[in-house]
C-alpha cells in the first residue's frame, strides 16, 4: 500500500485514502480562503511533501469562523 499521496499517484492508485490520523509533521490547518493563492500554495506544499491535501480543520468557506 502507498504511504503518501504522491506514491499512490505514481502507482495509479486513484482510490488512495490517507490515514485520518495526522501525525506530528508540519501539516497544521489553514485559515486561508478556498480558491485563494494562499490556499493553493499551501495545498501545493502538502502535495510536494506527500501529505494529505485536506486537514480536517482547514477553513472551508468565507463564513467559516472556526
Amino acid at each position: 500500500m502507498a504511504e503518501s499521496v504522491l506514491e499512490a499517484i505514481k502507482r495509479g492508485d486513484w482510490d488512495f485514502e490517507p490515514e485520518e490520523d495526522f501525525p506530528s509533521y508540519d501539516n497544521t490547518p489553514t485559515d486561508a480562503l478556498p480558491g485563494t493563492d494562499q490556499k493553493l500554495t499551501i495545498l501545493a506544499g502538502r502535495v510536494q511533501q506527500g501529505l494529505p491535501l485536506w486537514h480536517p480543520n482547514d477553513r472551508r468557506s468565507y463564513d467559516d469562523s472556526e
